[in-house]
């Protein structure tokens, strides 16, 4: 009976285990799991490539495309990335299949039948990583690291790191600092959510965007939403509007 050969390069081993766990709820065993550049590199050098590779993008030692400088596979691939609807357009044009973070199961399930469905066609297309690189590029941000506040006649420099959230209140928009200050801002929530790290940044309503690193506590609370907790933040209730709350656990998760 054919055995399906896969391997999973993933430099977070948490995520990399939970797709090792949904591949064998397919009867589908991997055969490794890698976590670097590197390591990758090694692991093809010395054993035999295996049919179907799940390649994330960003690993702990660089781009997983360097892995294809150094050796050349033949193996099919199914990317799993956590990039952008902007940036997934670089594999729809290089007829790559992909899945995005955090992977569901039915989508994973679909994608490996379609993979089942063309095994038997070439698995080397011969993609153009360069380019894919090139589209990827444009979502890889300059994120901002202070803002300018005036306060009298001075300027001063707020880090962003040292924000707990922002907040539009009468028509204006003000940032709340860690040593429980406000100060107000030009810049309107739409316009902060595209200067922001999203990693660390998360618009949890239309009024607030909050600073993960600020949250306290997080408690239930009516019609399915979820109320924030800040470090010193208390003028007013910080809850998670319903329509946003599956993506505020994605983001804190």
């Amino acid at each position: 009976m054919y055995t399906m050969k896969v391997v999973i390069i993933e430099d977070e081993k948490p995520a990399a285990r939970r797709l090792s766990r949904m591949l064998n709820d397919l009867g589908i065993e991997p055969i490794a799991m890698l976590h670097s550049v590197n390591e990758s590199i090694n692991w093809f050098y010395n054993n035999q490539h295996p049919d179907l590779i799940f390649l994330d993008i960003q690993l702990s030692d660089g781009l997983s495309f360097e892995i294809f400088e150094e050796v050349e596979i033949k193996s099919a691939i199914i990317f799993t990335t956590a990039y952008d609807e902007y940036a997934l357009k670089a594999f729809k044009l290089n007829s790559i299949d992909y899945l995005l973070k955090p992977i569901d199961t039915d989508e994973l399930e679909n994608a490996v039948n379609q993979y089942k469905k063309i095994q038997s066609a070439t698995l080397n297309p011969g993609f153009d990583f360069e380019q894919i690189k090139k589209l990827i590029a444009p979502t890889e941000k300059n994120f901002k690291k202070r803002f300018t506040v005036k306060i009298g006649q001075h300027l001063k420099m707020v880090p962003t790191d040292t924000i707990e959230c922002f907040f539009s209140e009468n028509k204006a928009t003000n940032i709340h600092t860690n040593n429980d200050r406000n100060y107000l801002i030009e810049d309107t929530l739409e316009q902060l959510e595209d200067v922001l790290e999203p990693e660390y940044f998360y618009r949890v309503s239309r009024k607030y965007i909050v600073n993960i690193n600020a949250i306290k506590d997080i408690v239930s609370y009516s019609n399915s939403r979820l109320k924030l907790m800040l470090n010193s933040y208390n003028e007013s209730e910080i809850i998670v509007s319903r329509e946003r709350v599956k993506d505020f656990k994605n983001w804190i998760g």
